[in-house]
Parts: structure tokens; C-alpha cells; sequence
């Protein structure tokens, strides 16, 4: 079955100004219905190529997208290319980066999923780094650092006092310095 999408139809209501992603979603969700339906998408590298050169378009030049033409190359497209170029799309081509805590929602998120890995070792990474988020806090390091307020006369003394314990060591004149000079012979007076 060869899926057919006439792109001279608005959808609701609107005109080909609505742009490539409600079409692209018009016809991706056709081909899910057509899919419970009984057709069969095939995931192949065409596909892949097919959905990663639009996301590439999409990421380099964003308006391209919006041409007649790139609406009408929505018609051309293999039903299972639609659903992933459309998945790629919605998953990539919006800011992920709005606000701190939706990267944050979607890094646990991620994780979540990732303590159902058939891997043991990613099961237990993920659940480390799960216990490791500052809401969870399992596996929190925790550093405690002790201020102590002194006064400038309580500096003052405590700086005295090591002063004070400090020996002066320098010799009165060069004459009177013991030595050792390079061969290891003690010097002195010759």
C-alpha cells in the first residue's frame, strides 16, 4: 500500500503559511493510522538518510522549511520516513535547553529508563546516578567547612606569639657561618 497525501488541502482551516510541521504531523499521523491498520513500515538506512537530511536542513536553515516547495516534499515521503523525520524533529528541533530544570526532568527521566536495561552494569550506574540527584541525595558527598570569627587584636596576638616562638637563625657575619662546601669538607676558618 503506497501512502498518497494531497498537500493541496489545509489543515484546519489554515493555508500553506502554517508551515512544514503541522503538515508533516497531518501525514505522520496518517501513517500511524495506517500502521494499526496493517501496513507495514519499514525502518531502512533510506529512511534514516531520508529523515536525518530534513533534520539537517531544519538545523542549518530553519525557514528553508517553511518554502512551498519543502512543504510539498512532505507529499514524496515514505510513511515510515514521516515518522521518524517527524519524531526527530519534535525530540531535536524545539529548545531543549529552556529552562534548567527541564534538562534536568529529562536527564531523570533518561536515567529511569535506563535502570530497566537488560545490562546490569547500566541498571547500576543509572540507579547510582539516580541516587546521586540532590532531591534523592542516597549518595551525596558532603563537605562541612568550620569558620572561626576572630577579632584583628585576636589576630594581632596569635601572630605575635608564633613570632616570638620564631628563632633567629642567620649568623651574625659570613665569617662565622659553618659551611659545607662542594667536596663535603666542613669550612670555615683556612
Amino acid at each position: 500500500m503506497e501512502l498518497k497525501i494531497d498537500s493541496d488541502v489545509p489543515l484546519d482551516g489554515g493555508n500553506s503559511k502554517d508551515g512544514y510541521m503541522p503538515t508533516l504531523s497531518a501525514a505522520a499521523g496518517t501513517a500511524r493510522l495506517l500502521a494499526e491498520a496493517g501496513l507495514e513500515i519499514v525502518f531502512n538506512d533510506d529512511v534514516l538518510d531520508d529523515a536525518a537530511e530534513t533534520a539537517r536542513q531544519a538545523a542549518r536553515n530553519p525557514s528553508a522549511l517553511q518554502t512551498r516547495s519543502a512543504i510539498k516534499t512532505i507529499t514524496k515521503k515514505t510513511p515510515a520516513a514521516l515518522i521518524l523525520t517527524e519524531k526527530i524533529l519534535n525530540d531535536y528541533g524545539h529548545k531543549i535547553v529552556e529552562e534548567a530544570s527541564q534538562v534536568r526532568h529529562m536527564v531523570v527521566n533518561k536515567l529511569i529508563q535506563e535502570t530497566e536495561n537488560p545490562d546490569a552494569r547500566i541498571r547500576v550506574k543509572a540507579l547510582e546516578l539516580l541516587g546521586k540527584v540532590s532531591d534523592v541525595g542516597l549518595f551525596t558527598e558532603k563537605q562541612e567547612i568550620t569558620i572561626t570569627h576572630q577579632t584583628s587584636d585576636d589576630l594581632r596576638d596569635r601572630l605575635r606569639r608564633k613570632l616570638q616562638k620564631m628563632v633567629d637563625v642567620t649568623p651574625e657575619s659570613v665569617e662565622d657561618a659553618d659551611y659545607v662546601d662542594e667536596e663535603g669538607a666542613e669550612g670555615g676558618d683556612e
